[in-house]
């Protein structure tokens, strides 16, 4: 398969570069560039490994800044899950099709045959290199504008349509883990509402807080909406984290149930 015509790529990232034969390295697999050498030889052929080095540090510094700006309320390891998670090779490989950047790969013959336009080891590194290349020929602030629109932007706004805005952080499993350790009942989640039609429902639920020592009474009561029962049943455990967190800060963070000696 030919490689499509690389301005198509530089029309879809709204970036012409000034030196185009960055793009090119940026989209040449070490495949191709090793069977150029074997072709001509004492000649080196740059391939994208050290631009997607660059552009994946890039891509965290970038991603990074947007997000401390963005959430000033998170704490470290709420925007260190969320950063994960618009950087993992998962995301990225969404981007990547949406761009179609496998058509524009070039590739060893072998890598050819067996799909690699397809692989998402390969379009997430190309991904990248890309980021690289743009770094190298522009500087941040052109990558930035591509980082935001393609990669982070979009996908935090669809995570808060969703009602998450921590995708990867199982408050559920979580808050069950914390009850158990500090001797108290699990948690019981209820769906109170459910609104809207079919195809696009929202779903109200609770999770209460059984008292430590009394049986059948209501500490505490989380409450969050979602476009699923599973967001918001994170939404709600979430909260109830968080009112246990703030009993553990106003105790000293002692066990409940567990004085000094």
């Amino acid at each position: 398969m030919k490689p499509r015509d690389i301005s198509e790529l530089e029309r879809a990232l709204g970036y012409q570069f000034s030196k185009p034969e960055l793009l090119e390295q940026a989209l040449t697999h070490s495949s191709q560039a090793r069977e150029l050498e074997s072709l001509q030889a004492q000649t080196r052929v740059g391939d994208n490994e050290q631009l997607e080095f660059l552009g994946d540090a890039v891509l965290g510094l970038v991603t990074t800044e947007e997000l401390f700006h963005r959430f000033p309320h998170f704490r470290e390891g709420e925007l260190s899950k969320l950063r994960a998670h618009l950087v993992s090779e998962k995301h990225l490989i969404l981007v990547a099709r949406q761009l179609e950047l496998g058509h524009y790969l070039r590739l060893g013959r072998g890598e050819e045959k067996s799909g690699g336009r397809n692989k998402t080891a390969l379009l997430v590194d190309g991904l990248e290199a890309v980021l690289g290349a743009m770094y190298v020929d522009s500087g941040l602030e052109t990558v930035r504008r591509v980082v935001l629109q393609h990669i982070v932007t979009p996908e935090v706004e669809n995570l808060a349509r969703n009602g998450s805005s921590l995708p990867l952080s199982d408050y559920k499993s979580a808050l069950q883990e914390k009850l158990q350790a500090t001797g108290r009942s699990q948690a019981s989640y209820v769906l109170v509402k459910e609104l809207g039609p079919e195809h696009s429902k929202t779903f109200t639920v609770e999770v209460r807080l059984q008292a430590l020592g009394n049986h059948g009474e209501t500490e505490f009561v989380g409450r969050a909406e979602g476009s699923t029962k599973k967001n918001a049943e994170q939404a709600a455990a979430h909260q109830v984290l968080e009112h246990l967190a703030s009993l553990a800060v106003g105790s000293g963070s002692k066990v409940p149930g567990k004085g000094r000696p």
